[in-house]
C-alpha cells in the first residue's frame, strides 16, 4: 500500500525548490492538490478498492509535477510553446528517479507513468488496458474538471490562457474547425491565446464518466465562462458563441436533460 503522508511530505520538499510567488507556480501547485481531492473523490465515487484510490490521488497530485520545471525553464505552460509537460513529468520522475522519493515499491510505476504520459495527450494511447486504462481516464476528468473550475475565476483567466490580451486575440479558423468535429482540440494547433478559450470547451466532449460531467453542469462552469469572456474581435465572439451553445447542448444530450 502507497504510503500517502510520505507522498505529500515529499512532495511539498519538491514544490519548496520553486518560487510560490511566481503566478503561475502558485497556480499549479494549487490545482494539483485540488486535482488529488477531485480524482480521489471519482475512485471512491466509483467503487474502487481504497488502494486504486490511494492511487488515484497520488496520480493526480503527481500528474503536473512536470509544470514547475516548464515554467521555471520557459516561463509559460503552453506546450507547444516549451515541452509536452506530461512527457517532462515522467522524464523527471522515472528516468531521473525521482518517483522513488515519493513511493518506495515498484508494482504502481507502470500505471503511474502511463496516466501521466497521458493525461494531456489529444487522446489515450489505444494500446492501454485494465488499471492503466482506468486510471488514465481518472486523471484526465479530474484535470480537465479543475482547469474548468480555474477558467470561471475572473482574478485567474489571464493566467490560465497564458496572456493578458486573449480577449482582444482571434480564435483561429483551423481550431474552430477542430471543435466542430466534436474532439478535444490537440493544443499543436493552437495559434492564439485566444484559441486556448475554445481548447478548453473541447474538453466536454472527452469525458469517461458522466458524473463529473454532471458535476460540471450542475456548477455551471461553461455558463460563467461565458459571461466572463468576451471578445474584441466579432467573428471570434460568434465562434465562441456557437461552441458555447454547441458543447451546452452536447452536455444536455449526453447526461439525458431535458430542457
Amino acid at each position: 500500500m502507497i504510503d500517502i503522508q510520505r507522498v505529500t511530505l515529499n512532495l511539498k520538499k519538491y514544490l519548496d525548490n520553486f518560487d510560490i510567488n511566481d503566478k503561475q507556480i502558485k497556480l499549479k501547485v494549487n490545482h494539483i492538490y485540488r486535482v488529488a481531492n477531485l480524482s480521489k473523490k471519482l475512485a471512491s465515487s466509483l467503487g474502487l478498492e481504497e488502494e486504486d484510490i490511494i492511487l488515484a490521488e497520488v496520480i493526480g497530485l503527481l500528474h503536473d509535477i512536470g509544470r514547475f520545471e516548464q515554467i521555471k525553464r520557459y516561463h509559460t505552460f503552453i506546450d507547444k510553446d516549451s515541452v509536452d509537460h506530461g512527457e517532462l513529468g515522467c522524464q523527471i520522475l522515472f528516468e531521473e528517479g525521482l518517483i522513488r522519493e515519493f513511493i518506495e515499491d515498484d508494482k504502481y510505476d507502470r500505471v503511474i507513468r502511463n496516466a501521466i504520459i497521458n493525461h494531456n495527450r489529444p487522446e489515450i494511447s489505444s494500446n492501454l488496458k485494465g488499471n492503466n486504462l482506468f486510471h488514465s481516464r481518472i486523471i484526465r476528468d479530474a484535470d480537465k474538471t479543475d482547469i474548468l473550475y480555474l477558467s470561471t475565476l475572473e482574478d485567474q483567466v489571464n493566467t490560465v490562457y497564458g496572456s493578458s490580451k486573449f480577449q482582444k486575440e482571434k480564435i483561429s479558423k483551423s481550431v474552430y474547425d477542430d471543435f466542430l468535429k466534436y474532439r478535444k482540440i490537440d493544443y499543436r494547433h493552437i495559434e492564439t491565446s485566444a484559441d486556448v478559450v475554445l481548447c478548453h470547451l473541447a474538453y466536454i466532449f472527452d469525458y469517461n464518466f458522466d458524473n463529473l460531467l454532471k458535476y460540471i453542469y450542475d456548477e455551471k462552469y461553461l455558463d460563467k465562462i461565458y459571461e466572463l469572456i468576451n471578445f474584441d474581435d466579432g467573428n471570434s465572439q460568434l465562434r465562441f458563441n456557437n461552441c458555447f451553445s454547441i458543447t451546452n447542448d452536447y452536455m444536455k444530450r449526453k447526461l439525458k436533460i431535458k430542457n
